[in-house]
């Protein structure tokens, strides 16, 4: 094996034989990968979008900030969704920050989206400034475009988001994964 190291002795770079990878590669196992993995913090937000008369509203887990100018998020969503179908075809969304006590309310966006007279998923929703449904009893939300969406590196797709419109009726301490019962990804 040959390293490549820095003045402070750290490792910088492996070369490590391509037959040496791909036995580490099959030695790894899954449940340890997915332990670890799993201890990645990941906050629990609901996206909603719409498309015409057509809505979609999901509980996600892989968001992040990604850029201060312009404010960015990237999120993780699944490609057979009806949220990824609406934000792809209004090219935009809200996304909703749920308070460590709303577990009961990211569980109603775990199933597929049903809208009624003013409510998706039983919860009531009003339009935001850009005519994305907006969760009135979740503490802040976020309305964003779409600027790009990478549909070919994995099961779920990245979005690119565009913070265009933020409100914050509270602060609270943010609902994580950490804090439910449930277990995202790994």
């Amino acid at each position: 094996m040959n390293l490549m190291r820095n003045r402070g002795g750290i490792a910088l770079h492996a070369r490590i034989p391509m037959d040496t990878r791909v036995q580490w590669d099959r030695a790894m196992e899954l449940a340890a990968r997915r332990r670890t993995l799993r201890l990645i913090s990941n906050g629990m937000y609901i996206l909603t979008s719409r498309w015409g008369d057509n809505f979609g509203a999901a509980t996600v887990t892989w968001l992040s900030q990604a850029s201060f100018k312009p404010p960015l998020l990237m999120a993780a969503i699944r490609t057979n969704s009806n949220v990824f179908r609406c934000l792809s075809e209004s090219r935009l969304a809200a996304v909703h920050i749920l308070g460590c006590d709303q577990k009961e309310v990211a569980q109603k966006f775990f199933f597929p989206t049903t809208a009624g007279e003013g409510t998706i998923n039983g919860e009531p929703f009003i339009d935001g400034s850009t005519g994305m449904p907006v969760l009135p009893n979740t503490p802040a939300h976020i309305e964003c475009s779409v600027i790009r969406v990478l549909n070919d590196l994995g099961d779920h797709a990245i979005v690119v988001l565009e913070v265009l419109e933020a409100e914050c009726r509270m602060r609270v301490r943010p609902l994580t994964i950490a804090d439910s019962p449930w277990e995202y990804g790994g």
